[in-house]
């Protein structure tokens, strides 16, 4: 079954998709998504199409989460929360919304997403457009269940300099505190000027250790126990790496995603690499493998590492956990398989699991290091 389902989004819905804007087919599936979530009936009916079923050996409990499979959905795609049940509905084991800042903002201007067809890759310059942080509250607050662990990315306004830019972290983190599951703090996206700065120094330092002082006020207040995350960029030197990671480590933080896009064009070859922006897709999946194989060996393992970037299959997710990840997030695979691309990668995961002796997906992470 899920192999028809597969043939029907690549040759009947994916060609409709692609002959629109990139932006506007976006919108489109995030309205129908959303559509779909209030439909009575439907998200079940999702469920038993593209539902991936539980399966012992990828079941992951992690940051005082259950997940029913390692593979969740990276931010970007629901960037206002608004889709959440029909997402909830496909087979992914958790998802991130987001990036949303204090205040809303309409991004960058437009054209600002380009697809790289033969590439199977996205550049975008988005600019955190979203409708601000009230706005998904009452969208989160609107569900009436969650099937699945909602992390909330948050990031910080265009306007707001550099040296206010915790003020407003803390204001997404109290905000949205009662309806996060997890947060995940932005520092990385190429598309917000200066952004990438705060990884870097002084300023990753102050700002996560108030992120995290502010997280552990929250926990305290609600009897809750809940974890925030960092997101870097894939385009930082060894050297770079070796300091974030010490001063994240220092921090207190529960975990690092790597990585967010990139601003290289290696691996690209289609005329729209020539836009700016961020690339996400194939060409960057080595890349985050590597500063997942990296950020394992500098920590030996000792804080949970999820990997995020041009994971297409089960072998390309596969590799990120054998570096280090102990959970693998997806986007552009998402956007050129369809929502089938679940099932195949629960799969896919359970069969290399077992062609390698693991009988548990805890037992594969960071299996290339020892």
């Amino acid at each position: 079954m899920n192999g028809v389902n597969t043939l029907l989004y690549r040759y009947i819905a994916k060609p409709l998709l692609f002959k629109m804007d990139p932006e506007r087919a976006h919108h489109l599936v995030i309205g129908g998504m959303s559509k779909a979530g209030r439909i009575p009936g439907v998200p079940a009916l999702l469920r038993g199409i593209y539902g991936v079923g539980e399966n012992p050996a990828l079941k992951t409990e992690l940051f005082g989460l259950s997940f029913h499979t390692p593979i969740g959905l990276a931010a970007g795609l629901d960037k206002n929360a608004e889709a959440v049940s029909g997402l909830s509905s496909v087979g992914f084991g958790f998802m991130e919304v987001g990036t949303v800042t204090p205040k809303g903002q309409p991004g960058n201007e437009k054209p600002r997403m380009f697809r790289l067809p033969p590439d199977e890759a996205l550049i975008n310059r988005m600019g955190f457009n979203n409708k601000g942080a009230d706005s998904m509250l009452h969208s989160l607050e609107a569900l009436r269940k969650r099937p699945i662990p909602v992390w909330v990315n948050i990031g910080k306004n265009k306007v707001t300099p550099n040296e206010q830019a915790q003020d407003d972290y803390l204001s997404c983190l109290r905000t949205l505190y009662p309806v996060a599951d997890l947060f995940v703090i932005n520092i990385s996206s190429p598309n917000t000027p200066d952004l990438r700065n705060l990884q870097h120094g002084d300023e990753l330092k102050s700002l996560l250790q108030a992120a995290v002082s502010d997280m552990k006020r929250l926990n305290a207040e609600h009897g809750r126990n809940k974890a925030v995350l960092v997101k870097i960029a894939p385009d930082v030197s060894d050297a770079e790496l070796e300091q974030m990671t010490n001063t994240i480590m220092a921090s207190g933080v529960s975990g690092i995603i790597a990585t967010n896009t990139t601003l290289s064009r290696m691996g690209a070859e289609h005329s729209n690499r020539l836009e700016a922006g961020g690339l996400s897709g194939r060409p960057l999946e080595e890349r985050s493998t590597q500063v997942v194989s990296q950020l394992y060996r500098l920590t030996n393992g000792s804080i949970p590492i999820i990997g995020s970037g041009g994971v297409f299959s089960a072998e390309d997710a596969y590799r990120k956990i054998r570096a280090g990840a102990s959970l693998v997030e997806i986007y552009t695979g998402f956007i050129y398989r369809g929502p089938g691309v679940n099932r195949d990668l629960a799969a896919g995961l359970a069969r290399l699991l077992a062609r390698d002796g693991f009988r548990h997906i805890s037992e594969a992470v960071g299996a290339d290091h020892r």
